[in-house]
């Protein structure tokens, strides 16, 4: 099938189309587009100055700068216990979005299969699509969290299933799978010998004392696994588009390939910066204030949604919380449309991120905390005009 025609299978996201709509009203309170608002360091965009007084404005390599993917690969030792070889094992890319289409194209075949947590991150299925592969959705369940069970993936398995995706903390839930999750998924993968992606782009924002692990550190995964990161969440680098994969070499090999026919490299003096940025103390000391802020204003909306008779899960990482809303009568798109229509509050219909979504909303508490009272005031005060709790 050539490419024109799997572009025919894929939509665009509903998150775009809701904020189409969102963007031609007055006062909406936007909490749905998964970007900080802290803005990005400034010693981060002093770097990049510093870059392009050096000179950095030409083609670097194709697999990124040396530089940034030596200090990479010690941020992945020192961080992630992850072995990595910079000059084989990682790769610099125009943003973390670009290593699933291109991470997938290093090795799936037409037609086979690709399991899913659902609900997921919408650019998962249709990367799966456009490398001629078949997503499977594995739901997962609020009443364990929305974290990924083995038990859940040995039902969607089959001789046809070559990969699976993890994210964690995940995007939409806000569930951080265990230690032991990440063991039992590992197990799983060896036995089916499965190659893992492995999204780790909220990696930094866990709250409740929870730790991130990384699937890749694990005795004998690294060769199954493509590790995927960047800066836009951690260092509030979302304009910016810069990401980083480590996998085996030969992974590395094709996607540099991809990568060498596509964006050819990505910026070169942001890149500079990005390098600096990892071994500057000042910008973990901005990650872990970023993360207190969002644990404070998560605080404030699980316990606002809980009060207005919507059930939610406390998340434990990211940015998000995945309230159940299937109770007010109303589909999730249904109850989208009426809280932006009648509370000026754009929230995301659960069912952009897959069938297991539907029945919830996502909410991005990336927003300022006075914003979320308000969002929340004015989500309540509709619910009770309406009589939907």
């Amino acid at each position: 099938m050539a490419l024109s025609d799997r572009l025919e299978l894929v939509n665009p996201s509903e998150i775009r189309k809701l904020f189409d709509l969102a963007a031609g009203m007055e006062d909406v309170i936007s909490l749905g587009i998964g970007e900080p608002d802290f803005d990005t360091p400034e010693h981060i965009k002093e770097y990049a100055k510093e870059a392009l007084d050096k000179g950095y404005t030409h083609y670097g390599p194709n697999a990124g700068l040396p530089m940034l993917r030596e200090a990479v690969a010690r941020k992945l030792k020192k961080q992630n216990g992850i072995e990595a070889d910079p000059k084989t094992e990682v790769m610099i890319l125009t943003g973390a979005n670009q290593a699933f289409i291109m991470g997938f194209a290093t090795f799936l075949k037409d037609g086979e299969e690709v399991l899913i947590p659902s609900p997921m991150f919408v650019s998962y299925a249709p990367a799966v699509v456009l490398a001629g592969g078949k997503p499977v959705e594995v739901p997962t369940y609020e009443e364990n969290e929305f974290r990924l069970s083995v038990d859940d993936l040995e039902k969607h398995v089959t001789e046809k299933t070559r990969a699976l995706i993890i994210n964690t903390p995940n995007n939409p839930t806000g569930s951080v799978l265990t230690k032991k999750d990440i063991e039992e998924i590992a197990d799983f993968a060896v036995e089916h010998d499965l190659m893992v992606i492995s999204d780790e782009v909220y990696e930094h924002f866990v709250y409740d004392g929870v730790k991130n692990y990384s699937i890749a550190s694990l005795d004998g995964m690294f060769e199954r696994t493509i590790t995927v990161n960047g800066f836009s969440k951690t260092f509030a680098m979302t304009g910016w588009r810069l990401g980083f994969v480590a996998a085996p070499d030969w992974i590395i090999e094709k996607m540099t390939r991809f990568q060498m026919y596509n964006s050819t490299c990505p910026v070169t003096f942001v890149q500079y910066a990005a390098a600096k940025a990892l071994d500057d103390p000042r910008s973990w000391e901005a990650v872990e204030e970023m993360r207190k802020e969002y644990d404070r204003r998560r605080n404030l909306v699980w316990k606002r949604l809980n009060e207005m008779g919507l059930p939610t899960v406390k998340p434990k990482g990211a940015f998000y919380i995945f309230p159940r809303i299937k109770d007010t009568g109303l589909t999730d798109k249904e109850f989208s449309e009426l809280m932006l229509k009648e509370a000026k509050v754009a929230v995301v219909p659960g069912s952009a991120f897959g069938k297991a979504g539907e029945g919830y909303i996502r909410i991005s508490y990336a927003t300022a905390y006075e914003k979320l009272e308000e969002a929340m005031d004015r989500m309540e005060k509709v619910l009770k005009e309406k009589k939907l709790v």
